[in-house]
C-alpha cells in the first residue's frame, strides 16, 4: 500500500515509511492512496470470525507485504488482547466499552499496534528513533505504557500545564525508563504545533515520527472495533449509528474507513464539548479553528483537529456528501454533567464525561430523527 500526502507536495509513501515518517515532508497527513472494500461475504458472517481475524482481514491491505502476515497477526494478537463490550444503557442507545485495555482509554488500540509496527521497522537500525507525541490527557498515557521498554525507540510526550487529570499525569510520568513526559505551558494545540513544528527540522526529522493519530499506524486500527460493535449489534439492530466523542477527528475518520471497507453503517454523529469547530463548520460551512478551551472532557478539548482534513478526504471535499454522513452537536461542561447523574440515576450506568458527551450526541439525534419522521 501507498500513502500520498494531502498536502500533495511530497513523494509517495510506503506503509513503513508513513510510519517512520509520522507526517509527511510537506506537513500533509498520509492517506491511503486505494481503499478496496472487503467482500460482503465476510461481512456477511462477521460473526464465524474471531476477532483477530477480523482485525486481520481490516488491516492487511493496508500494509501490504510490509510485515509478513504471521508477523502481523502477532501485532494485532497483542493490540486486542482484552475486551471490547458493548453494553446496552436504555433502548435504542449502547455503550461500546473501550475502556479495558492497560491505560482504559480507547487509544490503547492504536498506541500498541504502532508501538509493535515500529519496533519491527527499526529492529536492525542502530540509531534510535524517537516518537514525539502531544496530549491533551489520554493518548499520552496510552502511547507511554504502549511503547514502554520497545527496543531503539525513546518516548517524548509533552502535556499541557494543569490541563490533565491527575491520574493521566501520573500515567505520563512516572514510567521512566524510554518515556519522557514534558509539562507545557499552555494548552493542547500549542502542544500538537511544537509536534509538527519539529518536523520541520530536517536533522530532527532524521530520528522523529509521531504517535498522534495523525500517523497512520495509529489512526487505523481504530477501525477494529467498529467492526467488533457490528458484529455484536447487526443480529438486533438493523440500522447502526456511532455517536463518537471527537476531540481530534481521529476515532470518527477510522469510522469512516470502516464505512469505506463496506462496513453498514448508516450514520456517524461528532459529538463535541465546547471545542466545536466541526459543529460550527457543519453549520455554517465555514471551518474556523480556534484556540481551545479547557473543559472536564479534557481528552476532546482540541481547537484545530488534524484528523479533519482525512475526513474531507474521504468524502472528496463535497460538503453535501460529507453533511448527509455525519451529524455533530456540542455540549457544555454543566450538560456534561447532568448527564452523567442522568445515566447512572435512570440506568445504573456510570459514563466518564467523554462518554456523556456520546449519550448526549446520540439523544439530541434521535430526537432531530423523529422531528423529520
Amino acid at each position: 500500500m501507498n500513502y500520498f500526502s494531502l498536502n500533495h507536495s511530497s513523494p509517495i509513501a510506503s506503509f513503513k515509511q508513513a510510519v517512520v515518517n509520522g507526517i509527511a515532508p510537506d506537513r500533509g497527513l498520509y492517506y491511503p492512496e486505494n481503499i478496496t472494500p472487503i467482500s460482503q461475504d465476510f461481512i456477511d458472517h462477521i460473526t464465524e470470525y474471531s476477532n483477530e481475524e477480523i482485525a486481520f482481514e481490516v488491516i492487511k491491505q493496508f500494509i501490504g507485504d510490509e510485515i509478513p502476515p504471521e508477523k502481523l497477526k502477532e501485532i494485532i494478537k497483542k493490540t486486542i488482547s482484552f475486551d471490547f463490550p458493548v453494553v446496552a444503557i436504555e433502548k435504542n442507545i449502547g455503550s461500546l466499552e473501550l475502556y479495558h485495555g492497560p491505560t482504559m482509554a480507547f487509544k490503547d488500540v492504536g498506541a500498541r499496534f504502532m508501538s509493535q509496527c515500529l519496533e519491527y521497522f527499526n529492529q536492525d537500525n542502530k540509531e534510535d528513533i524517537t516518537v514525539l507525541v502531544a496530549t491533551s490527557g489520554d493518548t499520552g498515557g496510552a502511547v507511554a505504557n504502549g511503547f514502554l521498554n520497545a527496543k531503539g525507540i525513546q518516548v517524548v510526550i509533552l502535556y499541557p500545564s494543569g490541563k490533565v487529570s491527575d491520574i493521566q499525569e501520573k500515567q505520563l510520568t512516572t514510567l521512566g525508563n524510554n518515556i519522557t513526559a514534558l509539562e507545557v505551558d499552555g494548552v493542547f494545540d500549542d502542544c500538537q504545533e511544537m509536534v509538527k513544528t519539529a518536523f520541520l527540522d530536517e536533522e530532527i526529522l532524521k530520528k522523529l515520527t509521531s504517535a498522534n493519530s495523525i500517523n497512520v499506524a495509529r489512526w487505523l486500527p481504530q477501525m477494529f472495533y467498529f467492526f467488533f460493535a457490528y458484529k455484536k449489534l447487526y443480529k438486533t439492530h438493523k440500522d447502526i449509528v456511532f455517536s463518537v466523542p471527537s476531540g481530534n477527528f481521529g476515532n470518527v475518520c477510522a469510522g469512516m474507513m470502516a464505512q469505506q471497507l463496506g462496513l453498514p453503517v448508516k450514520h456517524f454523529i461528532a459529538a463535541n464539548n465546547d471545542n466545536n469547530v466541526v459543529t460550527r463548520y457543519l453549520k455554517t460551512q465555514l471551518y474556523a479553528p480556534v484556540k481551545s478551551v479547557q473543559t472536564i472532557s479534557n481528552a476532546m478539548d482540541v481547537g484545530d483537529p488534524s484528523n479533519f482534513i482525512r475526513i474531507q478526504e474521504i468524502y472528496k471535499n463535497k460538503f453535501d456528501s460529507l453533511q448527509k454522513n455525519l451529524s455533530s452537536f456540542s455540549f457544555n461542561n454543566s450538560q456534561t454533567r447532568k448527564a452523567m447523574l442522568d445515566i447512572y440515576t435512570n440506568h445504573d450506568y456510570v459514563a466518564d464525561p467523554h462518554g456523556a458527551v456520546g449519550y448526549l450526541g446520540c439523544k439530541a439525534y434521535l430526537e432531530l430523527s423523529l422531528i423529520h419522521i
